[in-house]
């Protein structure tokens, strides 16, 4: 086929999970469900945090934050997906594609800058404990946030115009829920090695410093916790851990499986699949995470919940 400019259509379709008209009405529900969860336990966090004083610390400043992320992620993806559903209208103009796939970009980048930042918190926290209110003051946090939010916005976007540059086909069908970046790449009949590498090499420096930084913090926190003369200290200090490494291992476990889904298989359904639960499945699981392990937060909450029901 003949490549055309970009601007010369309107359209394009978004096949989803699956063309099986019985199975629709599943996958609404499905989706429509995690989606309803997703946003009402991220809210919950966010709301929790920002009413208990206690919880004003930069530890919880920056999970506050990361529900606000996990709540940008899902409505950036799952709403258009079930309207399609609802109404059997696949189509999503080329303009609202482009958005689509930006706004993905911009918010995965920025909760895994965000989880980098929470890993580095704990560094402090743990490593120099007298020094923590010091080094983490409320000026250095807002810095950091700022920062994970350029970062971001500097990621989306440096894709976003690298696809402004490629032509595309006149069969313009993507076997996905949502403009995935790398399936909008395959729609093109420009040459799009430049793209595939820089696709690859950005997301190894974007992703892999903040990793890499992850990692580093983590052997340096377990280092001082066996430091730690008694058993009980140990545990009490790695506590404060658990849930942002619990977390930080979905992320990234889920991101990973996700690579390998498009490495070994050329198969849109198993790709499909494996975006569903990079997407959609830690953004709803984090909430019940941090308030399943955390004492403080738990008690935020049932504070928040109490106070909201009717006497």
């Amino acid at each position: 086929m003949e490549p055309t400019n970009q601007t010369s259509f309107a359209v394009l379709l978004l096949l989803g999970l699956t063309e099986e008209p019985a199975l629709q009405p599943l996958v609404f529900s499905l989706f429509l469900s995690m989606y309803l969860v997703t946003i009402l336990g991220n809210l919950l966090i966010i709301l929790a945090v920002s009413s208990d004083s206690h919880l004003h610390t930069p530890m919880y400043f920056f999970l506050s934050n990361l529900s606000f992320s996990d709540i940008c992620i899902g409505t950036t993806t799952i709403p258009k997906m079930l309207v399609s559903i609802q109404t059997q209208d696949q189509r999503i103009t080329y303009t609202g594609c482009l958005s689509q796939a930006c706004f993905v970009l911009i918010f995965c980048g920025l909760e895994n800058f965000l989880l980098a930042v929470m890993a580095y918190d704990r560094y402090v926290a743990i490593c120099h404990p007298l020094r923590y209110t010091v080094i983490m003051n409320p000026r250095l946090c807002v810095l950091l946030l700022l920062l994970c939010l350029l970062l971001s916005i500097v990621y989306g976007l440096f894709h976003t115009l690298m696809l402004l540059q490629l032509s595309f086909c006149t069969a313009l069908e993507i076997p996905h829920f949502f403009c995935e970046l790398s399936q909008v790449i395959k729609l093109a009949c420009s040459d799009t090695f430049i793209n595939n590498i820089l696709v690859y090499l950005v997301s190894i420096i974007f992703f892999g410093f903040p990793l890499s930084g992850i990692i580093f913090s983590y052997i340096q926190i377990v280092s001082s916790i066996f430091r730690i003369p008694s058993v009980g200290g140990r545990y009490k200090a790695f506590s404060t851990c658990g849930s942002h490494l619990s977390v930080v291992s979905l992320f990234y476990g889920s991101g990973f499986g996700l690579y390998m889904s498009f490495a070994v298989t050329d198969s849109s359904m198993k790709n499909a699949v494996a975006s569903t639960m990079y997407m959609v499945v830690p953004q709803m699981l984090n909430p019940f995470i941090y308030s399943l392990r955390n004492k403080e937060m738990k008690g935020a909450l049932r504070h928040l919940i109490s106070g909201m029901l009717p006497l």
